[in-house]
């Protein structure tokens, strides 16, 4: 049997305002408070209640056939309750369904893994505490930042209580002959891991709208024919379960896919059409475990790989000069704010942890250059850059005085 596993990532950053060289020590504010309000209620509205209540009107239809996965950051959560309380409160509404699970990740979508172990384990922890506290959820599934994983994060994960299995991305250089369809185990055999497929992810997030694309437009009936494929072709080890896992950005439906699109509809009649055949389902990660048949393979993951851009490795966050210097000089004054015991400091500095403020300075060209100017609240890089580099110019004067 194939089961169909749906996790969408959901995560707003706290936009930083135009600070200059000009307001360092002047203790002006570095959030832009108007913009953060203006895309929340944006997003808001074309996606997360819209997309809400349809998830939990297929969920009642199909009496709990129906599953999905979140990953809901700390930062978007805050957000929630500043600006839109009524989308929380709709969250709050698919969690009580208990056809929902809720992921594990670090609180502020940090790459504290890469840089910093205990103030990984920090957000980590105080990620699994809010979702306690918002959804009376445990996370027994983790994904790190961006999909980034390598063979260490498996084993800092399973010194947590309570995580079973990590998701990360099918990336090809890691499988080889292997297919993404089937679960595996990290190199030590103690965790699952959850690989996501790309191509049919991507052919909803990113190509669903495409006018270019060979196979658009992308109906229902031509996306379950592709995922019968799977099920039907010998090639596939017919009596093992296998594991479609489309992960992808929640704003996909709504807002990078507008709804003029078809995309509500194509989601709207996408599960009715998989369940009527016997050999496909909908499950939620962590119920993979259970329906693994047979020995999982252990894969290793030497270097770190991540779901972006071509490469799926770390090169949107930290390849140009200014990614380095930004995280660098980050990373020590994080370290310099705990030693000097500065906690006010610390919980602002964390806000500044969140990966799309590096992402927002990646200088790549083409399709990739593209999608990073896509999210980017910036004119260029390099504005970016400046205005992180001058907040962090003031929060290392405020930390020596």
């Amino acid at each position: 049997m194939l089961y169909i596993d749906f996790y969408f990532h959901v995560h707003q950053p706290f936009r930083l305002r135009a600070f200059s060289v000009l307001d360092i020590g002047k203790n002006q504010p570095y959030f832009d408070e108007v913009k953060n309000r203006f895309v929340m209620d944006k997003v808001a509205n074309k996606c997360y209640i819209p997309t809400n209540n349809m998830l939990l009107d297929l969920i009642k239809k199909h009496k709990g056939k129906f599953k999905v996965a979140f990953s809901i950051t700390g930062v978007v959560i805050e957000q929630f309750k500043r600006y839109r309380p009524d989308v929380l409160d709709s969250f709050k509404a698919l969690a009580d369904t208990g056809c929902v699970e809720f992921v594990g990740e670090t609180y502020y979508h940090s790459l504290a893994f890469l840089y910093d172990t205990n103030e990984f384990l920090e957000q980590v922890e105080m990620h699994k505490q809010l979702m306690q506290k918002e959804f009376g959820y445990t996370p027994e599934t983790f994904r790190n930042t961006e999909l980034i994983y390598q063979d260490r994060l498996s084993d800092l994960i399973y010194e947590l209580e309570g995580f079973k299995t990590i998701l990360t991305e099918g990336v090809d250089r890691i499988l080889g002959w292997r297919s993404p369809l089937f679960a595996y185990k990290n190199f030590t055999a103690e965790i699952s891991l959850l690989l996501k497929y790309y191509q049919l992810s991507d052919d909803i997030a990113f190509r669903f709208s495409n006018r270019d694309w060979p196979e658009y437009p992308l109906t229902v009936d031509k996306f379950v024919k592709w995922i019968e494929h799977f099920e039907l072709d010998p090639a596939n080890s017919p009596h093992k379960n296998k594991f479609l896992n489309l992960f992808m950005d929640y704003e996909t439906f709504g807002e990078h896919q507008w709804a003029e699109t078809g995309i509500f509809n194509f989601m709207s009649y996408l599960p009715e059409k998989i369940l009527k055949n016997n050999h496909l389902g909908f499950i939620t990660p962590k119920e993979a475990n259970k329906l693994t048949n047979y020995q999982q393979e252990s894969l290793s993951f030497p270097e770190p790989v991540s779901w972006a851009d071509a490469e799926r490795d770390l090169s949107a966050w930290r390849e140009n000069d200014m990614q380095h210097n930004a995280l660098d000089t980050f990373y020590e004054l994080l370290d310099m704010a705990k030693s000097k015991g500065r906690t006010d400091v610390v919980e602002t500095l964390r806000y500044l942890s969140t990966s799309d403020h590096f992402y927002y300075m990646c200088t790549k060209y083409f399709q990739d250059g593209d999608v990073h100017k896509y999210f980017s609240p910036y004119d260029s890089p390099e504005q970016a850059y400046i205005y992180f580099i001058n907040v962090l110019a003031d929060i290392e004067e405020k930390l020596k005085a």
